[in-house]
């Protein structure tokens, strides 16, 4: 099958190219640079110049293959591009700049949902986008079945998946799968890296109230698995949660890193939190339980998160 991957060059997209071209895929990706297009390469694919905000890029890769899996997101402002970085740092006050920063990302994700999704049109091509469990309602595990809340932390992103469910009424065969803060390796950890460089910074692993909150994880390498087989055999419409359990309490995470880091590890209330965490400490971001989709191994253990505090070490474990 040829694949079209968006972001192709990123952290999880790179082992879902790895993943597809083991598997016998033909996958071109869209990179935004020679050097992204030289890595590419390196692994085996063909590289489409363009970015999200490229309709014309995005159409044109999506029509001359069998199958998109998009995943790319502007997630830093130096992503986007100069039009919209001014549109941003201009359109208002200054204090309001990240959520006018969010508000352009979302669009441009909804744009190019809509555009990939025009490209292959009504028929068996599959559509594959990338959605966020923090735009599930928090305080209870998420099932497949339920819609994104629009009221969550990461509730904007519902446009997206919105965008994404829209083509199937239209015939595309449009897919979610949902991600969940921590994607991890041995050398990354998603959400999970940010709480190690504070807690390094702070000299204190902190988590909020009684920790007993819920984080739930996947190694990167089963999260490329279930890509490939959502494209390969994923039904229409359908929403998948490439978790590999419930969540763990965030009390055992910042436990973890703390050991590790040899600091203190220290229970927050809500008001305190704020200054330590920042926007990590938002209510709806704390609880991100969400229930089990197609993966079960690679549980992340407690003593799993040694090798995020750590230098890398070779191999998987």
């Amino acid at each position: 099958m040829r694949v079209f991957v968006t972001g192709a060059t990123g952290f999880i997209e790179s082992a879902i190219v790895d993943e597809l071209v083991a598997a016998g895929h033909e996958v071109t990706g869209l990179v935004r640079s020679m050097e992204a297009s030289q890595k590419l390469e390196a692994r085996g694919a063909k590289a489409h110049r363009g970015t999200i905000e490229d309709l014309d890029s995005l159409r044109s890769g999506a029509a001359a293959a069998d199958g998109v899996i998009h995943t790319a997101f502007y997630h830093a402002f130096s992503h986007a591009s100069l039009r919209t970085r001014l549109r941003v740092i201009l359109g208002g006050s200054p204090s309001n700049i990240v959520k006018r920063f969010m508000e352009a990302a979302v669009e441009a994700d909804r744009r190019a949902i809509e555009a990939l999704g025009g490209a292959l049109r009504a028929g068996s091509r599959p559509l594959i986008t990338a959605f966020p469990t923090m735009a599930m309602t928090p305080g209870h595990a998420a099932v497949e079945t339920a819609s994104a809340d629009s009221h969550a932390v990461g509730g904007l992103r519902a446009r997206s998946e919105e965008a994404a469910l829209s083509l199937v009424k239209r015939g595309v065969r449009a897919m979610i799968i949902r991600l969940p803060p921590s994607v991890h390796d041995e050398t990354k950890q998603g959400l999970v890296t940010q709480l190690i460089a504070t807690a390094r910074k702070t000299q204190l692993s902190a988590y909020v109230e009684d920790g007993k909150n819920r984080w739930p994880a996947v190694h990167r390498l089963d999260a490329a698995h279930l890509f490939r087989l959502v494209l390969e055999k994923g039904e229409s419409g359908a929403r998948y949660h490439a978790v590999a359990e419930e969540g763990l309490p965030f009390r055992y995470i910042a436990e973890a890193i703390g050991r590790d880091l040899g600091v203190r590890a220290e229970g927050f209330s809500f008001a305190e939190a704020g200054k330590h965490f920042r926007w990590l400490a938002h209510k709806r971001v704390l609880d991100l339980g969400c229930g089990s989709g197609l993966l079960t191994q690679r549980v992340v253990a407690a003593t799993a998160l040694r090798h995020c505090c750590s230098s890398a070490r070779p191999g998987r474990r």
